[in-house]
């Protein structure tokens, strides 16, 4: 995983005074994401004016849409198509079998991650003059009512993507359809429902006994 991201020039070595701790995650495919424990630099982060928009208020935008189709794109990799600057990077050092690596392009874990990511993503759009959509930091979420209608919004907010320098996976792309996910909920006719798959797994679970457990379903029923 670090020689894959030393080799695409997301990470590389470094002598630092910083240093955190490493913390892979395994995503929902099976493969690993590096993350790193930054919560000792988040705490000693100034914080930033701006933030991501709430996802309870997109779900009441999207319920306020008229819409019978929908397609949804997550960009991938956002973060890593994110140049940081080179008088940051000794702060976000982290050490691998005994080598100290830093990033090159926006971390996954420090605070401001995503607030920048989704104003950099927010501005391409805006530049290209994309069609009406709703975004949260890399997913973006189109609607109409003819499947070719979001078909043309989808395709263009690709383009604009594509020339600002981000990547699209096919597989990422999601619809035109009746029926789609979007921020962990089912959309369907301007309707929220929650997903069958978050129903089975709550249903599934003891009721919790400890912090752990109450945490964890928690998680599970804020989807």
């Amino acid at each position: 995983m670090i020689r894959e991201l030393e080799s695409q020039g997301v990470v590389s070595k470094t002598h630092s005074p910083f240093n955190s701790p490493i913390w892979p995650v395994r995503k929902p495919d099976g493969e690993w994401r590096l993350t790193v424990d930054y919560r000792a630099l988040n705490e000693v982060t100034p914080p930033l004016s701006a933030a991501v928009p709430d996802m309870l208020e997109l779900q009441y935008e999207l319920e306020s849409k008229a819409a019978k189709w929908y397609a949804t794109i997550d960009i991938a990799n956002a973060f890593f198509s994110i140049p940081l600057a080179a008088e940051c990077r000794p702060q976000f050092a982290f050490t691998w079998r005994g080598v100290q690596y830093t990033w090159n392009r926006l971390p996954q874990g420090w605070k401001h991650s995503p607030t920048i990511c989704h104003r950099l993503i927010q501005a391409a759009l805006e530049k290209g003059e994309a069609p009406e959509h709703l975004q949260y930091i890399d997913d973006i979420i189109v609607w109409g009512n003819t499947a070719m209608e979001v078909f043309e919004k989808g395709e263009k907010i690709i383009h604009i993507l594509l020339k600002a320098g981000f990547a699209i996976k096919q597989s990422k792309v999601k619809g035109p359809a009746r029926e789609i996910q979007f921020l962990g909920v089912k959309w369907q006719d301007r309707r929220r429902q929650i997903p069958t798959e978050v129903i089975n797994k709550i249903t599934a679970m003891s009721p919790p006994t400890s912090k752990k457990e109450t945490q964890a379903f928690l998680g599970a029923i804020g989807f």
